[in-house]
C-alpha cells in the first residue's frame, strides 16, 4: 500500500502469498525466539499472545496473573490455560485500596502520569509476586499487537508505513519496572530476526476477515489455530487493564480528582489532561516526581505537557499525549 491509502481486508487472498510455508515460518520463528530468551514464569493473561508464548515455553513454566477484587477477565483465561497446559498458576489479587497506595511508587518508577498507568500498574504488581516468589525473570507477550495488528485502530492505517514506525520505536513498561525491581523481562515477540520476520508479513495478512468477523493478529492467529482451542485463538483483544479489572481504578481516581484540581495549578504550568483520572495521576507525580522536565537540546515541547519530545516521537512518555498519525 502507497501513502495515503488505508487497510482494505480483502484486497488480496492468503494463498498469494504462500500461506502454509509462512504459518510455519513464523511457528518456527517464534518457537525459536522463544528458546533465545526462556524464563521460568510468564505473566500470564490467557489472551493470545501470551497464550502462544507459554505452550511454546513447554512444561515446567509457571503462570502469574493479577486481578484487582473481582473485576476482570483474564484470571478465569488464564487459568483456563494452566490447566490445558498444565501450567502452575499464581494469582495476585489486589484490593482498590492496595492499588492505589501502589499507584505512586508506579508513577515514580515510571516518572510519568500517562492515561495507562492502570495497565503499568497491573504489570508492577504482578513483577511483584514474581520477586515474592523468588523468581528471576519473566516472559511476557509485549510486542505482538505492535508487530502484528493486535490494535483495533490499526484498520485506518497505512500499516506499510505505521508498524515499521511503531516497531522502531517500542518501549514497554515491564522492561522499566522490571530492571527497578531487579528482575529481567524476557519479550519473544521482540526477539530481532522475529521482528524482522514479522515486518516483511502483508498487512493484509496481519488484519483479516474470518467467519464474518475483522480480526488484528490473523496471521498469528492462523499459525496456532491447530494447536490451541478456539475460544483461545479467536477471542477478542482485551486491553491489559480491563482484563485484570484494574480499569476500575479510572473511576476512582476521577472521583479524588476534584480535590487536587488546585494542587495541578499551583505548579504554573499548563497541562492539557485526556481524561477525567489524568489530574489526579498528575497530581501524585507531582508529589513524588516533582515538575515536568523542560526539552533538552533538540527536543520540541510536548502539545500536553511540556516535557521533551523527539521532533518525530508519536507519543510522550511524561504525560501520554499522542502525535495524529496521517
Amino acid at each position: 500500500m502507497g501513502a495515503g491509502q488505508r487497510f482494505c481486508p480483502t484486497q488480496n487472498a492468503p494463498e498469494e502469498y504462500g500461506l502454509e510455508t509462512l504459518l510455519e515460518t513464523l511457528r518456527q520463528k517464534l518457537q525459536g525466539a522463544v528458546q533465545r530468551h526462556p524464563a521460568p514464569a510468564i505473566l500470564l493473561s490467557g489472551g493470545l499472545d501470551t497464550s502462544i508464548i507459554a505452550m511454546l515455553a513447554g512444561p515446567g513454566i509457571e503462570g502469574i496473573t493479577v486481578q484487582l477484587g473481582q473485576w476482570g477477565e483474564d484470571q478465569a483465561h488464564a487459568q483456563r490455560v494452566a490447566q490445558l497446559l498444565g501450567i502452575r498458576l499464581h494469582t495476585k489479587r489486589a484490593t482498590l485500596q492496595e492499588a492505589l497506595e501502589a499507584l505512586p511508587e508506579v508513577i515514580r518508577l515510571r516518572r510519568s502520569f500517562d492515561p495507562a498507568l492502570p495497565n503499568d500498574l497491573a504489570i508492577y504488581l504482578g513483577l511483584q509476586a514474581a520477586k515474592e516468589l523468588g523468581l528471576p525473570a519473566v516472559l511476557t507477550g509485549d510486542g505482538a499487537d505492535e508487530l502484528f495488528a493486535g490494535y483495533s485502530y490499526m484498520a485506518e492505517l497505512d500499516l506499510d508505513r505505521y508498524l515499521p514506525e511503531l516497531a522502531a520505536r517500542m518501549q514497554f513498561g515491564s522492561t522499566e519496572l522490571a530492571g527497578q525491581l531487579g528482575l529481567e523481562v524476557k519479550q519473544p515477540f521482540l526477539d530481532p530476526e522475529l521482528v524482522q520476520f514479522a515486518l516483511s508479513i502483508p498487512p493484509e495478512l496481519k488484519i483479516r476477515e474470518e467467519n464474518g468477523k475483522l480480526y488484528g493478529k490473523w496471521v498469528l492467529r492462523k499459525a496456532f489455530e491447530a494447536f490451541l482451542p478456539p475460544e483461545l485463538i479467536w477471542q477478542s483483544k482485551r486491553p491489559i487493564e480491563v482484563g485484570s479489572g484494574f480499569s476500575q481504578l479510572r473511576s476512582l481516581a476521577a472521583e479524588l480528582a476534584p480535590a487536587t484540581l488546585e494542587a495541578v495549578g499551583a505548579g504554573g504550568r499548563r497541562i492539557s489532561f485526556l481524561c477525567p483520572d489524568h489530574p489526579y495521576y498528575y497530581w501524585l507525580y507531582r508529589q513524588v516526581v516533582g515538575e515536568v522536565p523542560p526539552p533538552a537540546p533538540g527536543e520540541e515541547p510536548c502539545p500536553g505537557c511540556g516535557a521533551g519530545l523527539s521532533p518525530s516521537a508519536f507519543h510522550c512518555r511524561v504525560c501520554g499525549w499522542c502525535r495524529k498519525w496521517e
